[in-house]
């Protein structure tokens, strides 16, 4: 027994996929979504832009 006579086999490659045309929908679809994308991130900059809300912190009960 020599080589890999008893071990696992090598499995076999998969064929390749087609690579399938999109139509004008998937097209539009998929601008929206990189639209929606960009949008979200300049919303997100702007929101942390100032830092975090300045609040009086831990509030402490009045006993010493």
């Amino acid at each position: 027994m020599s080589g890999r006579a008893g071990g696992k086999l090598k499995p076999l490659k998969a064929p390749k996929k087609e690579k399938k045309e999109d139509d004008e929908e998937d097209v539009a679809f998929k601008e929206r979504k990189k639209a929606e994308a960009a949008a979200m991130k300049d919303a997100r900059a702007n929101a942390l832009k100032g830092g975090p809300p300045t609040t009086g912190g831990i509030k402490k009960s009045g006993k010493k």
